[in-house]
């Protein structure tokens, strides 16, 4: 499985990258940048997800957004700046390319398509954080959870990937009971199935029949990225 911004490059670009850039294994809760950190490679995932997490002074932190191979952690630095704007963790562990910002450079001079389609991931991940806060503040905790598990299941290319409840709860600022019952409800009614901090999508319909409108909205919005 490869990150979907690269394979959506003309075959020269995408030829660039894979000469260029380093496969790297992530594991669950790596850290790979911290808040305000000066970006030195961009990051492509290919069957991981990432959270972009904000950080409260009291010690409390919540998800802002997420990504997986439908992008890439590195638009400060095609937007400027050159700082992330959160705690870039990962949640779903997997494989992902890096690629230093000044080969990143090079390309972005260098062929029109990787501005292009780089540029429309941007556009798409502004309207993630904006449906985010609009979910966030009109949909049910179990909509919410839903809709991650979803993404989850988009981004990760299997039925089956790690993720803890413990994670979730963090993740969408829920208690962890909450986030039980939800997943308890999906078990029931044989849409996950849950085991040792795996979950199996069994029956994806469940699931989409729960979902809120945002997850089809952020779902269209990601593949506007494709040439």
């Amino acid at each position: 499985m490869e990150n979907n911004v690269i394979s959506w490059l003309k075959p020269e670009a995408q030829i660039f990258f894979r000469e260029n850039a380093t496969v790297r294994n992530l594991n669950s809760r790596d850290l790979i940048y911290d808040d305000e950190a000066v970006v030195t490679h961009a990051i492509f995932p290919h069957d991981c997800v990432v959270s972009i997490m904000a950080e409260m002074a009291d010690g409390r932190s919540v998800e802002k957004a997420s990504v997986g191979r439908e992008g890439f952690l590195g638009l400060p630095v095609i937007i400027g700046g050159g700082r992330t704007f959160g705690r870039c963790v990962v949640q779903i562990p997997g494989k992902a390319s890096w690629l230093s910002v000044a080969d990143l450079d090079v390309a972005f001079q260098r062929f029109q398509c990787v501005r292009q389609v780089m540029l429309r991931y941007a556009k798409s991940f502004t309207l993630q954080l904006m449906e985010s806060v609009a979910c966030n503040s009109l949909h049910t905790a179990d909509q919410r959870v839903v809709r991650w598990l979803l993404h989850a299941h988009d981004r990760v290319g299997g039925d089956t990937f790690f993720l803890t409840q413990e994670v979730v709860s963090r993740l969408l600022a829920l208690r962890r009971a909450t986030v039980n019952s939800v997943c308890s409800d999906l078990q029931m009614a044989h849409g996950i199935s849950y085991h040792r901090g795996h979950i199996t999508i069994t029956d994806r319909q469940v699931l989409l029949s729960r979902v809120c409108e945002c997850y089809d909205r952020v779902r269209r919005a990601a593949l506007c990225t494709a040439p």
